[in-house]
Order: C-alpha cells, then sequence, then structure tokens
C-alpha cells in the first residue's frame, strides 16, 4: 500500500517505525538542492499486515529498542566517566599528587623551593646572553652587507624580576609557581594579508586557530602566506614552542599543544601565540602544555580573559600572567610519561565507546529492517 492510500487498518506507531527505519534517499530529487516532493511520498510502498501483527511488530522493537537504550545509556555512562577520570588526572598532576609516591624516592635528589629559583634566574640571563650575541652577530652581518635594510633591536633584558609566586601554599615542597614569562619568550604571529607590500617576499607556511587544537595539532590544511625573508626567522616556530589560541569560540581560548617541527618552513597567524622555553634544563614544553590544557589553565584563562557573549580571547599580557606550577624537570618529566601513558589509554578506551556506540545505532535500523522485511517476529 503507499501512503496516499492509508486508511484505518494501519496503526499509527507501526508507520512512525515504518519511516524512522525507510531508505528515503531512493525518492529524493533534485542534484543541486536535493528534497523528497510529493510525487515521491506517494511512491513510497508500506507493507501492512493485519493489526494484530502491527500491535506485535511495534511491541518487539520496542523491547528490542529498550534493550539497546540500556546498553546505550552504560556506554554514555562510561564515556562520562573516562572524560572525569581525565580531568581528575590532570588536576593530581599539577598539585602533586600523581607523582607523590616518586616524589618520596628521589626526595634526595630533588632540588629545594630557592635551588630551583636560581635555575630560573641563571636560565634566564643565559637567554639573554644568547639573544645578545645572536643580536652582535646579525649586526656584524648587516654591516658587512652595506647597511641595507633596517637595523635589528639590540634585545632588553627583563626588567621585571622572577619571583615565586604567592598563595599557592598547597604545593608540594620543592614546587614554585612563576609567571610563563619568567620561564618563557611569548610572541604573537603574523597577521594574513593579501596586500601586503613586499621587496623581498618568501612563501611559507602558517598555523591558524583551527590548526591548534587541545592536546594535539591537526595539520591535515596547511595554508601559505607570503613575508619578508628577513621576517622569518622572528616568527617562525622552533622545536618545543608551546602554542596557545587567542580564542574566539569559547572551548577555543588558551587551548594548544606543542610544535615539533612537523611541517617545514612555519610560523603561525596572529591567533596563535607561542611560547618559547628558555632552556630544556628548566622546563618541558609538554608539562607546560598539559597545564594550559587543564581545567586549572583554562579556568585561569577564563577568568582573566576577554569575554562577551559568545566569544572569549586572551591577549599577550594574560598569557604572560600565566601562572606556571613548577616542580623539578626531572619530576615535570616523570608527570609527562605518565600522563601520556594513561591519557592515550583514556583515548583508546574513549575511541571503543564511541566505536560501539555507533554500531547500537546501527543495530536499531538492523532491528528496523528486519520489522518490515518480515524476519522480525521470528526471532
Amino acid at each position: 500500500m503507499c501512503l496516499d492510500e492509508l486508511s484505518d487498518n494501519i496503526l499509527l506507531y507501526y508507520l512512525y517505525y515504518f519511516l524512522k527505519g525507510y531508505n528515503f534517499k531512493s525518492i529524493i530529487s533534485g542534484s543541486t538542492q536535493p528534497q523528497i516532493t510529493q510525487i515521491g511520498l506517494r511512491k513510497v510502498e508500506i507493507p501492512i499486515p493485519p493489526l494484530e501483527t502491527q500491535q506485535a511488530i511495534v511491541n518487539k522493537i520496542e523491547s528490542l529498542f529498550d534493550e539497546i537504550d540500556e546498553g546505550i545509556g552504560r556506554l554514555k555512562t562510561a564515556a562520562q566517566q573516562i572524560q572525569q577520570y581525565r580531568q581528575s588526572l590532570l588536576k593530581n598532576a599539577f598539585n602533586g599528587e600523581l607523582t607523590k609516591e616518586w616524589r618520596s624516592k628521589h626526595a634526595d635528589a630533588l632540588p629545594s623551593e630557592n635551588e630551583l629559583f636560581a635555575q630560573i634566574q641563571t636560565a634566564r640571563e643565559q637567554h639573554h646572553a644568547q639573544q645578545l650575541a645572536d643580536w652582535q652577530t646579525a649586526v656584524s652581518q648587516w654591516e658587512q652587507n652595506g647597511k641595507e635594510g633596517k637595523k635589528l633591536s639590540k634585545p632588553k633584558a627583563s626588567t621585571q624580576a622572577v619571583k615565586f609566586e604567592e598563595n599557592f601554599a598547597d604545593l608540594p615542597r620543592g614546587w614554585g609557581v612563576v609567571k610563563l614569562e619568567n620561564i618563557a619568550e611569548i610572541n604573537s604571529g603574523m597577521s594574513v594579508s593579501a596586500n601586503r607590500k613586499l621587496t623581498n617576499p618568501i612563501a611559507v607556511n602558517y598555523l591558524r586557530v583551527g590548526n591548534v587544537q587541545r592536546g594535539y595539532l591537526d595539520l591535515e590544511e596547511i595554508k601559505e602566506m607570503k613575508i619578508e625573508a628577513e621576517s622569518f626567522n622572528k616568527y617562525r616556530l622552533r622545536f618545543g614552542d608551546v602554542l596557545f589560541n587567542e580564542g574566539g569560540d569559547r572551548d577555543k581560548l588558551g587551548r594548544g599543544w606543542i610544535w615539533e617541527n612537523q611541517v617545514e618552513n612555519c610560523i603561525t597567524q596572529n591567533h596563535v601565540f607561542r611560547a618559547s622555553p628558555f632552556l630544556k634544563s628548566i622546563t618541558h614544553s609538554k608539562y607546560i602544555s598539559y597545564l594550559g590544557n587543564s581545567r586549572y589553565g583554562k579556568s585561569y584563562f577564563e577568568e582573566t580573559g576577554k569575554q562577551t557573549t559568545n566569544l572569549a580571547s586572551i591577549n599577550k599580557t594574560v598569557l604572560s600572567n600565566f601562572p606556571v606550577k613548577l616542580p623539578s624537570l626531572a619530576e615535570q618529566t616523570q608527570i609527562v610519561a605518565i600522563l601520556e601513558s594513561k591519557l592515550t589509554a583514556c583515548d583508546q578506551l574513549a575511541d571503543e565507546l564511541a566505536k560501539q556506540l555507533k554500531q547500537a545505532e546501527m543495530l536499531k535500523q538492523a532491528v528496523l529492517k528486519a520489522a518490515f522485511s518480515g524476519g522480525l517476529l521470528d526471532k
């Protein structure tokens, strides 16, 4: 029987489940704007068994759907528990609980708070000394080239003294809290402009906000822009740079991951900040990124960033002042190793749950297919 020939001999829920499982692709017309028309609907043929049989089919469908939905509910609960475990894992990573046992076994080899502070001071001084040496080399090259182009500005030493932030008394012994700018050089990227006038252009790859996800980089689509060749060294990404999104949608606020030279000749768009740690002897880039992506980091960016009804953003000042909970490098390395192992297991389990959820939805379609092909009541 066709849809336009329906009578009182069909139950409403029987019709509902039939249409729920029907493949409407067979009656869709139009290529530019695909649509279902009345003419197409009139071609739909519906098997009409006796009312008693229809009711029996409906009852069987609903019984099987209840079982499937119960399973789906358990899968969704498990998925929520995984997310809660991830948050708990990250929380414990940055309050010292995750490495409490490890720290007790290595207490004699770990630096004190004052020793950690001294390491940071030394790293900053060494970084500035290297900047000066690089500047002097660049100036000498500039002079040899007949002083062509603009002379590079002399790097300035930071006027802000390093200090451990207060109000973090609950951290383990040997940990300190410093502003991100005290352990990393922070810069933004370059704006994209097709109208930029260039005298010595080169093509470079660049990362957009969409490339910088929370905990990973999506590098399937990398765009290209032209910049002055002399500007590339200033903006280029270096191994170990920690990337932070300026914002946009609230979910994008402060999210990011690290750069590991995945793409050659790459910079960032101006909406993506990069924090370049001064020395690998005191900081682990992944540790900083995990901290920024944790609930602690997200809360800081949400509280200090600029927010409107639907959008949110952080600026360089907000990122510079990000309070980094900092243990020794050895403990940072241990934290990263534990997180990578446990988070990878979480991701694998979450992927498996997602597959099972998809299979459960497909199972509903299989039930409907069997129901209207005469095979359901026999099962």
